[in-house]
């Protein structure tokens, strides 16, 4: 085998593709629409918008991408969310104006920022399928954010020694004041038997050695999946509070005072 001559045909087919997969429409005037063959995970195709502004021309996802995210239920007000964001755009040198993806170029790199633009689009998509540890840290990091804007006082990342010798990690926890017990908080992203038994498990081999009143809290993830009724009855028979991610607000005095 010819192995220069294979790797140009392998380049020509990649070419071939793209101009296959490429396809331009004007919108309104002075205003085109290119649709690339790359795909995002709909297995929709990204497209782009392109149009003259000052001289230069302005490449735009019209606001697709970051929104559609959002609208998946991808909170990116988060601190940790917004660094990684910022990590992506300045590595493609991307910029998000108003909601969009945006870029400026001449004509002579035209064709280059286009490529950033859509590896920009394509790296952002792929923060909905973070790796699970990935995710459960961003959830963390949403119910701290929550604790820090309504005042709730709190020490995160506590261990602390059960009854049987093992330590025990609790993601935060209340101390108790003139009107309130102790309060320890476990935030779990993927609420199912396993994590829900093991948060059990936790609490129980603490509580005998906390305060008698001391409390627990579940902060369960439900923008997926609304947790089982079974999964509620477990956490609730054994003294756990259960509290809903889309009724957190509810339980906002009980965790201030």
């Amino acid at each position: 085998m010819n192995t220069i001559s294979e790797c140009d045909a392998i380049i020509r087919e990649y070419l071939a593709w793209l101009r296959a997969g490429l396809s331009v429409a004007e919108v309104r005037e002075g205003i085109c629409e290119i649709t690339t063959p790359f795909v995002d995970r709909h297995n929709d195709s990204l497209q782009l918008y392109l149009f003259q502004k000052d001289g230069d021309y302005i490449l735009t996802d019209d606001g697709y991408t970051l929104s559609n995210l959002e609208m998946s239920g991808v909170d990116l007000s988060s601190p940790k969310r917004q660094r990684i964001l910022e990590t992506i755009l300045q590595g493609f040198g991307v910029s998000a104006v108003e909601g969009a993806l945006t870029v400026r170029a001449r004509r002579s790199n035209l064709p280059r920022r286009k490529h950033n633009l859509i590896q920009a689009m394509l790296a952002i998509n792929d923060m909905f399928v973070m790796a699970r540890e990935q995710v459960l840290s961003l959830f963390r990091e949403d119910v701290e954010q929550f604790l820090r804007a309504n005042e709730i006082r709190f020490t995160a990342m506590i261990k602390l020694a059960g009854r049987s010798g093992f330590d025990h990690t609790f993601d935060f926890v209340i101390p108790s004041s003139p009107k309130a017990p102790e309060r320890l908080l476990r935030a779990i992203n993927r609420p199912n038997r396993d994590t829900v038994s093991s948060y059990i498990f936790a609490w129980n081999d603490t509580r005998e050695v906390r305060a008698e009143d001391t409390q627990a809290y579940a902060i369960l993830n439900d923008d997926e999946r609304r947790p089982s009724g079974d999964l509620l009855q477990a956490l609730s028979a054994y003294q756990i509070q259960p509290v809903l991610w889309s009724q957190r607000e509810q339980r906002v005095h009980a965790l201030q005072i």
